[in-house]
């Protein structure tokens, strides 16, 4: 703007846009995720699949530890 001032209200809009996309990339890993090891546990016990969903967990596990120490 030529006077100096700042418009805020598509710095808010945006803000709300970020976490929603935020939000459904976070759902459609999930979904990914499940998929898999709702595959991998139908393939029957082997330890590619024991180990497939231990790392799996785990790699869920950091990433809900970190959002929540994100957030605070």
């Amino acid at each position: 703007m030529p006077d100096g001032s700042v418009v805020l209200a598509e710095d808010a809009l945006l803000g709300m846009l970020v976490s929603f996309w935020q939000l459904v990339i976070g759902l459609c890993v999930l979904l990914a995720l499940g998929a898999a090891a709702y595959r991998l546990a139908a393939r029957g016990p082997s330890r590619m699949t024991t180990a497939m969903l231990v790392t799996g967990a785990a790699v869920v596990g950091i990433a809900v530890l970190s959002y929540l120490a994100g957030g605070f």
